[in-house]
């Protein structure tokens, strides 16, 4: 009987203010307005090229609230993972809340999304990290037990504790090729 997989790392990525620029209090609702923020084509590949799965985990209430349909989200995140093909930087998987606050269980800091991911990718979340932006991103972390969180500042005053703290997306691809250990 062939041994088992070991289970692999990854590394969790929020969508809106981490994987693209911030629309600030509004939504992405189509390609046109997806613009990457500065450096993270740059960390999802060394992510991938340390043995990492990359996975992002993102709310998108705009389809829950009728502003964009599922079909427009899921285009605009085949868009994107056609581009990050170019720069060998594909997402492993994408998992997008879209109801309303209140309506689900998978919606943030709910570790639901972590914990499906883990499960259908075969991730060993106990040497994971998660980079996000909000509270909600870091708390869904501790959560899931993901122990190494990055929080990306943002025009939210942060209440809860990540183990890095970067001002820009710019600054990701340095902090993970220090600290990221290769696996």
């Amino acid at each position: 009987m062939p041994a088992a997989q070991p289970l692999r790392p990854a590394v969790f990525f929020d969508r809106d203010g981490v994987v693209n620029v911030s629309p600030g209090d509004g939504y992405v609702l189509r390609w046109e307005d997806f613009q990457f923020a500065p450096g993270i084509v740059e960390a999802l590949a060394l992510c991938k090229q340390r043995g990492y799965a990359t996975i992002l985990v993102t709310s998108q209430q705009g389809v829950g609230k009728g502003l964009m349909t599922q079909a427009a989200l899921d285009d605009l995140h085949a868009r994107m993972q056609e581009h990050l093909a170019g720069h060998e930087a594909t997402l492993d998987g994408i998992y997008a809340c879209t109801h309303l606050a209140g309506s689900c269980t998978c919606r943030k800091p709910s570790a639901e999304m972590i914990l499906r991911a883990r499960d259908e990718h075969g991730l060993d979340l106990t040497r994971s990290w998660l980079v996000g932006d909000h509270d909600r991103d870091i708390q869904m972390a501790i959560n899931a037990g993901v122990p190494k969180t990055v929080r990306i500042l943002s025009h939210h005053e942060p209440k809860v504790q990540a183990d890095f703290t970067l001002e820009e997306t710019s600054e990701l691809a340095g902090l993970l090729r220090e600290k990221l250990p290769v696996v």
